[in-house]
């Protein structure tokens, strides 16, 4: 048996060894399939709807909207990328626009045209030499975006979560079938290989029928305080940040990054982050729509402006008899199974405990059977990610809009998986079960709680597919 490239573990005479060799797909056949693939991920057989649409160019040429942090990252990954220009950075934070254009100059070819810089995205969509628009504004500007971009004939990678609220996932959906560009959201965890090959394992039975799953994430996020009417800072386009939500007053806690824990522009934790781990809990028990959605918990730590929760534990049933919860702790920054994040699979014959860094199997015996580590992978809590996983997800990308290469993260998966989250956000709220269509999600007998499937937007910025 193998541990991720490395040496084994138990002896072939272990009963999981034995079942192995009876399986179907074997680890010497999934990586030949892999490689044949470009994906490894033979799981979903989704295929990218663009297949042989190429850029305009032999390069791809992309704007990165929304630097401030994350964004950053990924412009200078596409810096870096082999065939790819960055060529427009756009943000709202003139201060942000200039230092990502020198990051860029810096991670790009001494001979790569230098980036401009532009705060109005619709502007930057005007230009036809762009292919490729990288979104990592905050949360409620993310499906509004990717959908002005695929309707200007540019493809898209979203950041988590793809969008603000459950409806605009379904208009993402919508509109990349209208449209036909490839849209890649980014759960980056997924271009693991690691990742790909024990979940294809677990789907393949090894471990027997898995049927719960455990995701969570744990902080120690501090206040953030009650904010103030304050004047808009000269370098911040207020209405411009706003973009589709509507109005409100600037206060003076809530650029940058605060915006997360407020209802108004952000999706809380289970949304920024818990959409990481969810997924990778959704991916390994092979399972879409849920029936049934609870959720307990608050904001227990801090008593401020936070709208959201720092305290969540939220589960999430399905017609399968399988079954996701996610812990999220934004305050109390205690691990789980030594880890600030990860996903438990827990299947019949031992469960499955793997992160961004790698995997660990153990059997009913609480045995280690199967380990594979690379630390060198991104850091689980950095507010900025970047690394291996971010470079692969994104070379997947570029890859699809290429050559029709096969989704990493096609958004109808992205659509489903943080479609959970924005459920267990909703069934928080309402204080009660939502019980849901296994068919699409969809909240049935309750009004109040279906009432917060979309949002209002600002005049002349609805969104429209």
């Amino acid at each position: 048996m193998w541990v991720g490239g490395k040496d084994p573990i138990l002896p072939f005479s272990h009963p999981l060894i034995l079942d192995a060799m009876k399986q179907r797909i074997t680890r010497r056949t999934f990586l030949k399939q892999a490689a044949a693939t470009g994906a490894g991920l033979g799981v979903f057989g989704h295929l990218s709807a663009a297949r042989g649409i190429a850029a305009p160019s032999s390069k791809i040429v992309v704007a990165v909207m929304g630097v401030n942090s994350r964004g950053r990252v990924l412009a200078e990954t596409c810096a870096r990328a082999e065939g790819c220009e960055v060529a427009w950075i756009c943000d709202v934070d003139e201060r942000a626009i200039g230092k990502t254009i020198q990051a860029v100059s810096s991670a790009a070819p001494a001979s790569a045209p230098k980036a401009r810089g532009e705060a109005d995205i619709r502007r930057v969509l005007e230009n036809s030499d762009v292919d490729a628009l990288v979104i990592a504004a905050p949360d409620h500007w993310h499906a509004p975006a990717s959908i002005l971009a695929m309707q200007a004939g540019k493809h898209v990678y979203v950041e988590k979560p793809c969008g603000h609220n459950c409806r605009e996932g379904e208009l993402l959906v919508e509109a990349q079938a209208k449209y036909g560009r490839v849209i890649q959201m980014g759960n980056q965890q997924r271009a693991s290989s690691d990742s790909q090959r024990i979940i294809q394992e677990i789907r393949d039975g090894l471990f027997g029928r898995a049927y719960y799953a455990r995701a969570w994430y744990a902080n120690t996020r501090g206040s953030i305080g009650y904010g103030k009417p304050a004047a808009v800072p000269d370098w911040l386009s207020w209405d411009l940040w706003q973009g589709p939500a509507s109005r409100k007053p600037y206060t003076d806690n809530v650029v940058h990054y605060n915006w997360h824990w407020f209802w108004h522009w952000g999706t809380g934790e289970i949304c920024n982050n818990g959409a990481h781990e969810i997924d990778i809990c959704r991916w390994a028990l092979g399972v879409d729509y849920p029936t049934r959605v609870t959720s307990s918990g608050g904001r227990f730590h801090f008593k401020d402006d936070w709208e959201f929760y720092d305290t969540q534990v939220a589960s999430f049933d399905f017609a399968e008899d399988k079954t996701i919860t996610w812990d999220g702790r934004s305050c109390n920054g205690r691990t789980v199974e030594g880890r600030g994040r990860g996903a438990a699979i827990h299947c019949e014959n031992g469960t499955a405990i793997l992160d961004r860094q790698g995997y660990v199997v153990y059997d009913q015996q609480n045995k280690v059977i199967l380990r594979s580590t690379d630390e060198s992978n991104e850091a689980t809590l950095d507010i900025r990610g970047g690394g291996s996983l971010t470079e692969l997800h994104m070379a997947n990308f570029f890859a699809a809009i290429r050559d029709g290469a096969q989704q990493y993260s096609p958004i109808d998966e992205g659509h489903k998986s943080t479609l959970l989250c924005h459920l267990g956000n909703i069934a928080q709220h309402t204080g009660r079960a939502l019980i849901c269509d296994p068919s699409n999600g969809r909240i049935q007998g309750d009004d109040e709680a279906m009432a917060m499937w979309g949002r209002s937007y600002e005049p002349g910025w609805e969104v429209i597919v």
